[in-house]
């Protein structure tokens, strides 16, 4: 299987995940990239870009689903521009095996919290 068809079938699985799961970028294509050989720092500006298109799309699902609540995405989103700015300009601060690093240690914590939550 060529390149182009594997980074096809990542975006595919990705795109499936963020649709019913909420998450893609980070949790799917920062990984798949990196596997595929990218630094660290470009998987997740790649997947930055790679996800816009899916945000939109299961976005606007979401809300004709009556799954949107406004009230709360609203200040979330306005919280998530400013953060999503500092994230990417600390990222050139930090190298990738430490990115990968707290990486894995975020997603170690939020998986453990999610297996005992009722």
């Amino acid at each position: 299987m060529g390149i182009n068809m594997i980074l096809i079938v990542g975006g595919f699985v990705a795109g499936i995940l963020s649709g019913l799961l909420g998450v893609g970028g980070g949790v799917i294509l920062v990984p798949f990239l990196s596997f595929l050989g990218m630094s660290f720092h470009q998987a997740i500006g790649t997947s930055l870009i790679c996800i816009l298109p899916t945000v939109f799309i299961g976005s606007m699902k979401h809300y004709q689903l009556g799954n949107v609540d406004w009230l709360k995405a609203i200040p979330v989103s306005v919280g998530a521009i400013g953060g999503a700015y500092i994230g990417a300009v600390l990222t050139n601060q930090i190298s990738d095996i430490s990115l990968k690093r707290i990486f894995a240690i975020f997603f170690i914590i939020i998986g453990i919290k999610m297996l005992f939550e009722k």
